[in-house]
Formats: C-alpha cells, structure tokens, sequence
C-alpha cells in the first residue's frame, strides 16, 4: 500500500501553495470553499484577507492540479464549536471527489501543521464527524464538542 505522499504524486500536476504564495487566488479560494461548505464567501474572504494583509499567521493552504483547486483547508480561531480554549482550528478541509484516495487532504494536513509549527503555533485542533480518517495523519481523539447552532456533540481532535 502506497503512503499518502507517494499516493498524491499520482495526481498529475498536484502542486500545494498557500495563499501567501498564490494571493491572486483569494477570491477563487473563497468561492471554492463557500461552494463546499455553504460557509458566506465574504466570511472565506475575510479570513483570508486577514491573512494576506498579514493580520493573523493562520495559513489557507491548496492543492492545485491542472490549474483549478482539488483540495483545500484554513486555520482559523474557531470551527463553529464551544471550546474557544481549543484553538487555532483547522477547518474546511475538502478534497474534490475525483481527487480522494490520492493523498491530497494528508499533504494538504501535513503542510499545515509543519507551516504552523513554523511560525510557534501548536497544537492544532480540528473538528469532525470522521472516525479513523485523520488518525492517519498523526491527529488524536482529544473530546467532544458542542457545534454553534445546533448544540450537537462533535469529536474534536488534536495534532501536536
């Protein structure tokens, strides 16, 4: 069985950027993701701003293949959650259907949290309903959650 970094080479073309590196995408990013997660755009937007602008060092991190976003994730201070104590948060993390089994989202994962890293931010915490899933790529069953709105239960998870 291949790795997750082994597995992403078979996308032809996959290259992973931040914002930083591709500021020209900001607006496109903000579009994907809303068109995903149903999140307004002008709050994608917001965030990513404030990132570019160089008002928060919480990254935005894409896979690109063929030009066009495949994958994607954000940090931020909050996923929707009631632990504002458990932060930053990795959020939105999406990877095109046609795209998953590649490895995408685990490379995607792994530059975030080594680009945090980086910068003195750990841990990172993420929120999910996926069992089995991140554990893949280093992350731990920290608790549970209650989501904004709805008052369910989420698994919060935890990457040192």
């Amino acid at each position: 069985m291949k790795n997750s970094a082994d597995a992403a080479r078979d996308l032809p073309g996959c290259v992973l950027v931040t914002l930083r590196q591709r500021p020209e995408l900001a607006e496109v990013a903000a579009a994907w993701f809303h068109e995903k997660w149903g999140v307004p755009e002008s709050a994608y937007l917001e965030r990513i701003s404030a990132y570019l602008d160089g008002g928060t060092e919480y990254g935005w991190y894409l896979c690109l293949a063929g030009g066009r976003i495949v994958g994607g994730l954000g940090i931020i201070d909050n996923d929707f959650h009631d632990r504002p104590d458990l932060a930053p948060n990795v959020c939105a993390v999406y990877t095109e259907a046609a795209c998953r089994g590649r490895g995408v989202a685990g490379r995607l994962l792994a530059l975030a949290v080594e680009d945090m890293r980086a910068k003195g931010i750990s841990p990172l915490y993420l929120v999910t309903d996926h069992v089995g899933f991140y554990e893949r790529y280093g992350w731990k069953f920290l608790c549970t959650v209650r989501e904004a709105g709805s008052g369910a239960q989420t698994r919060m998870y935890v990457h040192d």
